[in-house]
């Protein structure tokens, strides 16, 4: 685990320090510094659990303008994607004890924006999320267990620029969790805002 984050700091640092040609042939507007927050409903629909809960993720980066209306960059952050109740075996209800889920982590990745035009954008965003969460297995008898791993995550999203510096927008991401019959892979639906230096 610990090599695993450690290979991803030095690939991080290693995009950080991509040659600036690539700076130097496009419009610097588009790229730069950002950190970003996104807060929003998470749930997951697999084994015990089939619910919702309130999410919230953290990321920062820099981003590399590569043509007038596109950049591509490099991203870290930080999740925690709520607690969600497992349900009844024999009806719909929740289940009312200390088994919900437990899912937060941290990711490393890239991420791309296109601009529709002055206003408008579309952006995706993928890379390896480190995550550690306590939940119930997917067996006759349930059981919990507290885990850890290293997965990946995925999104894409749409939004608004107020100006050069900032925006909000709306995005769906996907956090893979699954270890030991029990998985936690998680969907999130939010809003953002960001900031861009």
């Amino acid at each position: 685990m610990k090599k695993t984050l450690l290979a991803l700091a030095f690939a991080t640092a290693g995009l950080m320090a991509v040659p600036a040609a690539f700076a130097q042939n496009a419009p610097s507007d588009n790229g730069g510094f950002f950190i970003n927050g996104n807060v929003g409903r998470t749930s997951i629909n697999k084994g015990p659990y089939d619910d919702h809960d309130t999410g919230y993720a953290l990321n920062g980066g820099y981003r590399w303008s590569l043509a007038p209306n596109f950049a591509l960059g490099a991203e870290v952050g930080y999740n925690d994607l709520g607690n969600i109740h497992p349900k009844n075996l024999f009806n719909s209800n929740p289940v009312v004890d200390r088994g919900k889920s437990q899912l937060h982590g941290w990711t490393a990745g890239a991420n791309a924006r296109f601009n529709i035009d002055q206003n408008w954008y579309i952006s995706g965003r993928g890379g390896v999320y480190s995550w550690k969460g306590h939940g119930l297995s997917n067996d006759v008898n349930p059981v919990r267990k507290s885990l850890d791993d290293t997965s990946w995550y995925a999104g894409a999203g749409f939004g608004y620029n107020f100006s050069n510096n900032v925006s909000v927008g709306l995005n769906y991401d996907y956090f893979d969790a699954k270890k030991d019959k029990v998985d936690l892979s998680t969907d999130m639906v939010s809003v953002s805002a960001e900031y861009r230096f």
